[in-house]
């Protein structure tokens, strides 16, 4: 089953500059949150310019390959953000909109999930970490799903069971691994601050869920395939854009 992780032996190198992406994810998120808590619609409007600036700026050290894979996942996930909050009402952002900070938000969280997992200390304790997320979302499923805590979570259950075959059957073991502590945190700082609140019953299955649902990285898992999937023809297509503007110039 843990066959496809990395050994215990594995060799990895420490990089400073991974670990300051995640410090700089998770305090920023933090911040963000805090100020919308009380922000007007036009704080928003620059919670997000500073978004995007931020995540451009991470993304300047980073391969092509990796920065198809954030634009996709920004693409799709915040399509997504439309579709289940303002036309199904799954979740509802404080102000009724989706707010100008999320998508670059998006794209931050999928780059900060990409860089846990390829840390070295991710890489060298990756077995006992799989265990930890195990245990911890297992016992948070089920403390949930019996209403012991919060309000009863089915949808959490579901989508937990959903993670767990990503994790063990998908091809980005180690990215879903470090999007379980991204989104987690992410979820419970958002809707403890109240950035947004998770409806109780979810409008597509009729099933109960908490705020937020305990499974909720599993939708993390679906927009790395997305965005594993696509990246490959952005990069396609940009190399054709680039090779008939290089056309253009020569014949010029």
């Amino acid at each position: 089953m843990l066959r496809h992780f990395p050994p215990v032996d594995i060799e990895a190198n420490f990089n400073k500059r991974d670990y300051i992406i995640v410090a700089f994810a998770f305090i920023v998120v933090t911040i963000c949150f805090l100020i919308d808590s009380v922000a007007s619609i036009e704080l928003q409007y620059v919670l997000g310019v500073g978004g995007w600036l931020s995540l451009i700026y991470l993304l300047l050290g980073e391969c092509k390959y990796v920065r198809a894979q954030v634009f996709i996942a920004v693409l799709f996930a915040t399509i997504g953000e439309h579709f289940a909050s303002i036309f199904m009402a799954g979740y509802t952002y404080r102000l009724e909109n989706v707010p100008s900070f999320v998508p670059p938000g998006h794209g931050i969280v999928y780059l900060t999930a990409v860089v846990l997992g390829r840390t070295d200390f991710f890489l060298k304790n990756a077995r006992k970490i799989i265990i930890f997320v195990v245990l911890a979302g297992s016992l948070w499923s089920v403390l949930t799903l019996t209403g012991t805590i919060g309000r009863r979570d089915e949808i959490g259950t579901i989508l937990f069971c959903i993670y767990l075959l990503y994790l063990f059957k998908g091809r980005s073991p180690m990215v879903y691994l470090g999007a379980f502590f991204i989104t987690t945190w992410v979820e419970l700082i958002g809707t403890s601050l109240g950035t947004w609140n998770w409806a109780a019953i979810d409008p597509a299955s009729t099933l109960t869920q908490g705020n937020p649902p305990s499974g909720v990285a599993a939708w993390y898992c679906l927009v790395d395939a997305v965005a594993m999937g696509g990246a490959p023809y952005v990069l396609n297509l940009m190399t054709k854009v680039k090779g008939r503007f290089a056309t253009n110039s020569t014949e010029i």
